[in-house]
């Protein structure tokens, strides 16, 4: 998450989901984790802020 943008739950799920399908197809973790769930492990990159996803909003 860069600055203090604030994601709706709608991108947050997408972000989320796309981290983990990564995750799942191999890619390595961002941070340390005791997690072995692909979508647990992206639920704790979120929460840490260190994700390299934006979200484009256009219409407003």
């Amino acid at each position: 998450m860069s600055g203090n943008l604030q994601y709706n739950r709608y991108e947050k799920a997408r972000i989320l989901g796309a981290r983990a399908l990564q995750l799942a197809y191999g890619a390595p973790a961002l941070i340390e984790s005791e997690q072995s769930e692909p979508i647990l492990i992206a639920a704790e990159e979120y929460d840490a802020g260190v994700l390299p996803f934006t979200v484009r909003r256009e219409g407003k």
